[in-house]
């Protein structure tokens, strides 16, 4: 078997999947590094910019770029943290749910359609294959492929 083909094969769809994802999100007026932030505080509202940078391991300041322009479109707000003047929380306003629930509808369309050839069992079965290589490949340490690399 050609792991590397396989490899690259998963690679080029985990691309066009994220290309098509952003050509149809940016129809709604989001634009990628926005998207990922608005459905990344879907799940963790209240968290403060810094925070933020860190979950998503981004520097803070693209997460303050993509922030001010979320913050001047409505889709989020920042307070004042009680419990620490010097930091914001930031939620997501009414206007930004609406949108996350507007992504979500795309990105779940996208995702039926590029499964839509396969049977509840070929879907389950790739899904766990799937897993199965994730779990393999994080168990994989730092300069494993440097072993028997030419000096």
């Amino acid at each position: 078997m050609d792991c590397y083909q396989t490899f690259r094969k998963l690679v080029i769809t985990c691309r066009l999947h994220k290309r098509i994802v952003e050509r149809e999100i940016n129809q709604l007026g989001l634009h990628g590094s926005q998207h990922h932030l608005l459905m990344h505080l879907a799940c963790h509202d209240g968290v403060t910019q810094k925070e933020l940078a860190s979950q998503l391991k981004v520097s803070p300041a693209s997460v303050a770029v993509s922030l001010k322009k979320l913050e001047s479109e409505g889709y989020i707000s920042k307070e004042m943290d009680q419990k620490d003047n010097r930091f914001n929380k930031i939620t997501i306003t009414e206007k930004g749910k609406i949108m996350v629930e507007k992504s979500r509808q795309v990105v779940v369309k996208i995702d039926e359609a590029a499964f839509e050839s396969f049977s509840e069992e070929e879907a389950q079965q790739l899904s766990a294959l799937v897993e199965r290589i994730y779990h393999s490949m994080e168990e994989i340490p730092d300069g494993f492929g440097q072993e028997n690399a030419p000096k």
